[in-house]
């Protein structure tokens, strides 16, 4: 009976892996959503390889990775560097046979706090340029494999329908990362490569107390956990049929 209940349990578990077998790319992975997601991935079963600017922080995430039983990589990366972000690609696909999964959670550098009145044209534009350019770079880098094999996903933080003072370049930032994917499904989904992009209100750091906006419907915002969890999905077979596609995370913030 133990050995029949064991096979059972087994079986189970490999259902429940999302991700078994895939390689996923995850650009800016020391950074909160970027660890968080990077490890839901490995839980799931992803071989994950993390970019960042800075070693020791990246060297920390796979370690807890490798801990926790999965396999993780690192390479320092500057996103923003079309030669240098294809050429990891490349390694990246030769060693996996391929790229499925390519996340892009780098930092925009963007300023908020501030109304548009006071602040600086440059500050403002920054964090659109550094986004939009750095999610075209490793979208593309990705996607050329990709759509070699047919299948593949590109998954990034955006949204912009909410209307929130004080935000600087930043909703701009996400409603332009809105535009990057839905013109990059429209053009890559037809041969196989789906693109979906996170809406989220903001996680609560470690220790903070969860509570959500006041007009949102939810009492909480999502966790990292949460917000890593929809990646997760969004990256797996359980997708198949989204592209062009937000998930909402607000708990009701953004209505749709």
């Amino acid at each position: 009976m133990r050995q029949v209940c064991t096979a059972v349990r087994t079986r189970a578990e490999e259902i429940t892996v999302l991700l078994a077998r895939k390689t996923a790319i995850v650009h800016g992975g020391s950074g909160a959503v970027g660890a968080a997601v990077a490890r839901a991935f490995a839980r799931e079963g992803a071989a994950v390889h993390l970019t960042g600017r800075t070693v020791p922080p990246l060297e920390d995430v796979a370690r807890r990775i490798q801990d926790e039983g999965g396999v993780a990589h690192v390479a320092q990366l500057d996103a923003t560097d079309r030669d240098a972000v294809d050429c990891h690609a490349d390694v990246v696909a030769a060693a996996g046979n391929g790229i499925d999964i390519c996340f892009n959670a780098t930092s925009n550098d963007d300023m908020q706090g501030s109304p548009l009145l006071d602040m600086a044209v440059a500050d403002v534009l920054r964090p659109v340029t550094k986004a939009v350019t750095t999610t075209l770079i490793t979208a593309t880098a990705a996607a050329r494999h990709m759509v070699r094999r047919g299948n593949g996903v590109l998954l990034v933080m955006a949204g912009g329908r909410e209307t929130i003072p004080d935000l600087g370049g930043s909703h701009i930032t996400w409603s332009a990362l809105t535009g990057v994917c839905r013109q990059l499904a429209a053009e890559l989904s037809p041969q196989g490569v789906r693109v979906s992009w996170l809406l989220s209100p903001g996680s609560p750091a470690p220790g903070e107390e969860n509570r959500a906006d006041k007009a949102a419907l939810l009492a909480e915002r999502p966790s990292y956990d949460d917000v890593a969890n929809a990646a997760v999905f969004a990256a797996s077979s359980w997708a198949r049929t989204m592209t062009a596609t937000e998930l909402n995370l607000t708990g009701g913030l953004v209505p749709d």
